[in-house]
């Protein structure tokens, strides 16, 4: 017997972040900072999804953790204030029907576009000192590439475990353009890990069967 359908889900991130770029440690999933976000999706049918969310972090790194000896010898520290919001697609790889009473799991991929502001502080590690004219806040597109895994671990609630890597469209989250350091030619990232717990409720999807 089928029970009332949940179509919705609102929830929670939390996790942590890491960046991938000009300064710093070159390793693509090493979170170092906590980041927490809001999360809601519209399930549209049992294999995709309409998924809205807003995070943030603080971004860091430090040429000192680096084992690039050019970079250690450079000695440069960013930290960026990052908040973002999104809207994409959830795409399952089995059917996720959350009126369905039996416990669902299932992998997932996810996309979209992201808006994000940021407020970066680049520094002199060793001398710790702000470079001259180098804390200042800007604005940008991101493109989420975002993997996971999630089960309805109770009629109400599902837990997913994911890591999403967003690929910028600027190489200055960290301060390198206006500085003219680093690879000019390759754009910054930065990527979130953890896990969502959310919430469903809303009436009978269409595509459910009685």
């Amino acid at each position: 017997m089928a029970t009332q359908a949940q179509i919705h889900e609102i929830g929670v991130f939390l996790g942590g972040s890491n960046y991938i770029g000009d300064v710093g440690l070159t390793t693509y999933i090493a979170p170092n900072e906590p980041a927490f976000g809001l999360l809601y999706k519209w399930n549209k049918s049992p294999r995709h999804s309409y998924r809205f969310s807003y995070t943030q972090s603080k971004i860091t790194s430090n040429d000192l953790d680096s084992k690039e000896a050019s970079r250690n010898q450079r000695g440069y520290r960013f930290e960026n204030d990052l908040k973002e919001v999104s809207l994409g697609l959830e795409f399952n790889f089995f059917d996720f029907n959350l009126h369905e009473s039996s416990t669902k799991i299932t992998p997932y991929v996810a996309s979209g576009l992201n808006y994000f502001l940021t407020k970066y502080t680049l520094t002199n590690a060793k001398a710790d000192l702000t470079v001259q004219g180098r804390t200042e806040r800007r604005k940008s597109i991101a493109i989420p590439m975002i993997v996971g895994i999630k089960s309805k671990i109770t009629p109400s609630f599902v837990l997913a475990l994911e890591t999403g890597a967003r690929y910028t469209l600027t190489d200055n989250i960290d301060g390198s353009f206006n500085q003219d350091f680093g690879n000019i030619n390759n754009n910054d990232w930065y990527v979130f890990s953890g896990v969502t717990l959310t919430y469903t409720f809303g009436d009978k999807a269409c595509y459910c069967a009685e």
